[in-house]
C-alpha cells in the first residue's frame, strides 16, 4: 500500500501540472451542418501520406456482454466501438487535443433543429451493414434509427435511459431522415447523441431474431471493422471493413483488443513492440513506470493530459447518517486528496463534479465558493463536525470498492480508507469482483460508502443528470435534492452557451456545499504509442474503434 507525503506541502500542488487547458466544444444549439466543408473532408489531405494494411495490436477489455442497452459498463461500450456508428460522433485524428469533444457528422450527413423540441436527422445514403446473416449488407435506412432509439427509450433495463429522457419519440419521414420530437426544450441533444454510450445504431433484425445483443455473433453493425473472433477474457479480433462508407478512416486491415490485466505484462509487451501503443487506459503508461521506459525506449511518443474522469466517494445519503450534511463534510474533509494522487498515481489534481480535465465546464477548486473549504484536508474539523452531528467517538461504516479497476485504485482505496481513520470514521473496506460491483454497489445497491471512479464527462448534462436527478438508475448516492433538480432542468433549457456555463458552475458549487458525492481527483495520464503510429490522438472517450479506423501503421 502507498504511503502518504509525509512532507509538508503548500498550496496543495494544484498549480505544479501543465494541463491542457482546451475548452470542449460543445454548443447545444447546432444548427444544419452539411458535409460539404466539414471537418470530413481531412480525408482526403492524409490520402497523400497514409498507407494501407497491418494488423494494430493494443491493450482492450473483455465485456461482460455486448448489448449496449443493457449495461453502462464501458467494457462493453469501449468494444462495440469498433462495430458501430452513431448518428454524430467525435471528431478523432491526430489534431484532437484531450479534453475536446468537437461534434461532426457520422450516419447523419446533416441536422437541423426546426423548433426548441424539432431535430431533424438526414442520413448518408449507400451506407451498408456488415456483410453478415441476418443483414447480409442490406442499406442502412430510416427505419434502423427509429428502432435502435425506440429500444433505447423503452426497454426497461437500460441504464442510460436517463440520458435521453426528454425524448418523446423518433419518427421517420422518410428513407434517409428521421426526426427526434422531444417533450420539453433540451439544448444538449446533438451532444449527447454523439457520446459513446448507448447511442449506437444497432440491427432490427438480430434482435428480433434473437431477443437481444448479448452474444459476440450479434455485434453486427455499420462501423469500420466486423468482429471477427472473441476469445473470453483473451482477445477480440477485429477485421476492416471493406464496405465502410469512410475509405479515407479506414487503414489498417484488422485490430487485436488484447485484454491485458496485469500492469508488469503489459509493460513487458510494450517494451519489447509486442503491443503498438501503451498497456493502460487510454493506451497509457503507468507513471511509476514511465521514467524507466523514457530511458530505455525514449523512441516512443508520449502525450499528458488530465483524463475526463472523476473519482471520488458516493453514499447513501437517502439514509442515516449520511442523510447530515455535517457527516459527508466531515468524509471530505478527513481526506488528502492531492496526497493520494502523488503517492499513487503520480499526476492529477483534485476536482469537482464535472472533472478537471473538461476544464470549459469545470471550475477550479479556489473558484467553489463556500464549498471549497470542504477540499481542504482537517480531520481535526471531520471530527469536529462528526461530534456535532452526535457522533463525539467517530463512526463505523462500509466501504465498498472493486479490484476490477486495477491495483492502482485498490491501493488508492486503501489510502483513503487510512485518512477516514484519522478523520474518526472507521471504514470497514469490502473489495468486490467487477461485475457483482458493477450490478450492486455502482447501480446504488449497496450500504454505507463506496469509492471508485465514477463519472466520465463528454459533455456536462449526462454526467449531472443521471448521478442527481431523483428515481434514476445512475444516482447511487440516491440524493433527492429539489434546489439541484430545478437547476439541472434549467440548464438543460438554455441555448446561450455562457448563460448555460454560470448555471453549471453554480450548481457545482451548491454540490460542493452538500458533498452528496465527495468528489476527490482526476488522475492524471501518459499516453504513449509507437512512433511509426500516425494519425493518432487519445481522445478521451470509449471511441476506440473511430481513433484505430483514422490512424495507419508506417511500419
Amino acid at each position: 500500500m502507498p504511503t502518504p507525503p509525509t512532507h509538508p506541502r503548500q498550496g496543495a500542488g494544484l498549480n505544479r501540472r501543465q494541463v491542457l487547458q482546451t475548452g470542449l466544444a460543445a454548443s447545444a444549439m447546432l444548427s444544419t451542418w452539411s458535409l460539404q466543408g466539414s471537418p470530413a473532408l481531412w480525408g482526403k489531405d492524409l490520402m497523400r501520406t497514409s498507407r494501407r494494411g497491418g494488423i494494430l495490436r493494443v491493450r482492450g477489455i473483455d465485456p461482460p456482454h455486448f448489448d449496449p442497452h443493457l449495461t453502462l459498463n464501458f467494457k462493453t461500450h469501449t468494444t462495440l466501438s469498433f462495430v458501430y456508428n452513431r448518428l454524430v460522433r467525435h471528431k478523432v485524428g491526430a489534431g484532437i487535443q484531450p479534453g475536446t469533444f468537437t461534434v461532426e457528422p457520422d450516419l447523419a450527413e446533416r441536422w437541423e433543429a426546426l423548433d426548441d423540441t424539432t431535430y431533424v436527422f438526414h442520413l448518408r445514403q449507400g451506407v451498408k451493414w456488415h456483410h453478415k446473416p441476418p443483414l447480409n449488407g442490406r442499406e442502412l435506412v430510416a427505419e434502423d434509427v427509429q428502432f435502435s432509439y425506440t429500444r433505447f427509450l423503452t426497454e426497461a433495463a437500460n441504464p442510460l435511459r436517463f440520458m435521453l429522457e426528454p425524448v418523446d419519440r423518433v419518427e421517420v419521414v422518410d428513407r434517409y431522415t428521421v426526426k427526434f420530437l422531444l417533450k420539453e426544450p433540451f439544448v444538449w441533444l446533438v451532444n449527447v447523441l454523439a457520446n459513446p454510450h448507448g447511442t449506437w445504431i444497432i440491427p432490427r433484425e438480430v434482435v428480433e431474431q434473437f431477443g437481444d445483443l448479448k452474444k459476440a455473433e450479434h455485434a453486427i453493425g455499420t462501423g469500420p471493422f466486423l468482429l471477427e473472433r472473441y476469445e473470453p477474457n483473451v482477445k477480440t479480433i477485429f477485421k476492416r471493413n471493406p464496405h465502410y462508407f469512410r475509405q479515407d478512416e479506414s487503414w489498417v486491415d484488422g485490430v487485436e483488443w488484447i485484454v491485458l490485466n496485469d500492469p508488469s505484462t503489459g509493460l513487458a509487451m510494450y517494451r519489447t513492440g509486442q503491443l503498438d501503443a501503451g498497456p493502460g487506459g487510454f493506451w497509457s503508461v503507468r507513471q511509476e513506470d514511465l521514467e524507466g521506459l523514457k530511458k530505455t525506449h525514449p523512441h516512443l511518443v508520449y502525450q499528458d493530459f488530465l483524463t475526463n474522469v472523476t473519482h471520488g466517494i458516493y453514499m447513501r445519503t437517502d439514509t442515516p447518517p449520511l442523510n447530515d450534511v455535517r457527516v459527508r463534510r466531515a468524509i471530505s474533509h478527513a481526506i488528502d486528496r492531492q496526497a493520494v494522487v502523488d503517492a499513487v498515481y503520480g499526476k492529477g489534481e483534485p476536482t469537482p463534479a464535472i472533472s478537471r480535465g473538461v476544464p470549459e465546464w469545470s471550475p477550479r477548486i479556489d473558484e467553489l465558493g463556500a464549498g471549497a473549504k470542504y477540499y481542504q484536508h482537517n480531520p481535526q474539523e471531520a471530527r469536529r463536525l462528526l461530534a456535532e452531528a452526535g457522533f463525539p467517538r467517530g463512526l463505523k461504516l462500509p466501504l465498498h470498492a472493486t479490484s476490477g479497476y486495477g491495483p492502482d485504485q485498490v491501493d488508492a482505496v486503501q489510502l483513503v480508507q487510512r485518512y477516514l481513520k484519522e478523520g474518526g470514521i472507521e471504514a470497514e473496506l469490502k473489495i468486490q469482483e467487477y461485475g457483482a460491483y458493477m450490478a450492486t454497489t455502482f447501480s446504488g445497491k449497496f450500504e454505507g460508502l463506496a469509492m471508485g471512479p465514477f463519472s466520465i464527462v463528454w459533455e456536462p448534462h449526462s454526467t449531472l443528470y443521471g448521478m442527481y436527478m431523483p428515481d434514476q438508475a445512475r444516482n447511487s448516492s440516491h440524493v433527492n435534492d429539489p434546489k439541484i433538480t430545478a437547476m439541472l432542468k434549467e440548464q438543460m433549457r438554455t441555448p446561450d452557451v455562457q448563460a448555460r456555463k454560470k448555471i453549471l458552475f453554480d450548481l457545482q458549487r451548491y454540490m460542493a456545499e452538500q458533498q452528496y458525492y465527495v468528489y476527490l481527483y482526476c488522475v492524471g495520464v501518459t499516453a504513449s504509442w509507437q512512433p511509426y503510429v500516425k494519425n493518432y490522438a487519445p481522445n478521451l472517450s470509449f471511441d476506440y474503434g473511430n481513433r484505430a479506423a483514422a490512424l495507419w501503421l508506417d511500419r
